[in-house]
């Protein structure tokens, strides 16, 4: 952020005829003068109050009190002159393959809300606490769009998050994943430091407490075709040139979907959802 501040400051003539500043100084503060005037007027009294009056110029207090009225000059008017802003390429729209993913509110909901996301990522994690619940209530549980969950774990971040996305597949199959999802991410801190082996326990815990098949969950975790999705996910992901988590696409498979990368304050997506449904 920036913040503007209004300056201004007098050069007072003093009873000498001259005050000495040296040329590259001089030749310093002239050349710079247009690009930084906010700064050459700031320190305009202190420059001339603190120079050397025994060094050689022929540079006089009402010269440079000139040079400085001539570029504020420039300065005023050049502001008042809009600028050209950068040329804006328009909105890139990407054609997203959803499969059997899972998908969270009506399925003929206008509008799609695709998500890549990794169970470890603390962003992802502000997201699902932080604005999900406010796109549920006004959005999801409205019809107005549907959410699709696509698989991204970061294993150069995130040492555990794979085995939870094969986990949260595996609850998937079982018509669980939705409360999986919760609960991966409410208990976040509990499982994301845990050795392989104690994870492991705890998976399989967090399967049990929701009443899902021991069994089948067990052989699921082991299998090559769970892992395939999570892995198909993570290469669609690189193909739609996504980079980190979370990254959402919106819009719908007729007119294409708009990226929006980060856990972005609900405002934001109200704003790309509701340009969707006009």
């Amino acid at each position: 952020m920036s913040e503007d501040i209004d300056v201004n400051s007098n050069i007072n003539n003093s009873n000498e005829d001259k005050i000495i500043i040296k040329k590259s100084t001089y030749n310093n503060l002239l050349k710079g003068m247009v690009a930084a005037m906010i700064i050459a007027t700031f320190f305009g009294g202190y420059i001339i109050g603190t120079m050397d009056n025994n060094s050689n110029s022929s540079v006089t207090t009402e010269e440079l009190e000139k040079i400085i009225s001539e570029m504020e000059i420039k300065t005023t008017q050049s502001s008042q002159v809009p600028t050209q802003q950068p040329t804006q390429r328009g909105t890139q729209l990407y054609e997203i393959s959803i499969d059997d993913d899972p998908v969270k509110g009506d399925p003929n909901a206008p509008v799609t809300i695709i998500e890549f996301s990794d169970f470890q990522c603390p962003f992802c994690s502000r997201f699902y606490s932080q604005t999900l619940p406010l796109l549920e209530e006004n959005y999801i549980d409205t019809g107005k769009i549907k959410l699709v969950f696509k698989d991204l774990p970061l294993d150069s971040l995130h040492a555990n998050a794979r085995t939870t996305h094969i986990a949260a597949e595996c609850a998937n199959e079982q018509g669980k994943f939705w409360e999986y999802h919760d609960i991966l991410f409410e208990k976040q801190p509990q499982w994301k430091n845990l050795s392989p082996s104690n994870l492991d326990t705890t998976i399989t815990n967090f399967a049990a407490g929701l009443g899902m098949q021991s069994a089948a969950f067990q052989a699921c975790i082991k299998s090559q075709e769970i892992a395939d999705e999570v892995n198909d996910d993570t290469l669609d992901a690189a193909s739609y040139g996504v980079t980190g988590t979370p990254t959402f696409f919106i819009g719908n498979e007729k007119d294409g979907y708009t990226k929006l990368v980060g856990a972005q304050p609900f405002s934001v997506f109200k704003t790309m959802i509701d340009n969707q449904l006009t």
